[in-house]
């Protein structure tokens, strides 16, 4: 078991193997979304949630007679 080990410790090299340095840089990044949405659906959310937290205040403030519609 140890003849193994010492066998295998003299015939590899403990120095990495050499690589392209260029390889590395030839692939470009690939492009992450968040939560895999583009940019404009990312919009349409945030504007969706805005539009939603309008009007449900609005419906609470006039739930608890803070504010009066005119009539």
């Amino acid at each position: 078991m140890f003849d193994d080990l010492r066998q295998q410790a003299e015939q590899g090299s403990f120095e990495p193997e050499e690589t392209d340095a260029f390889a590395a840089l030839e692939r470009p990044a690939p492009r992450r979304h968040f939560l895999g949405m583009l940019p404009w659906q990312r919009f349409f959310i945030a504007f969706m949630l805005l539009i939603m937290t309008c009007i449900l205040g609005t419906l609470f403030l006039l739930i608890t007679e803070k504010i009066v519609p005119p009539l």
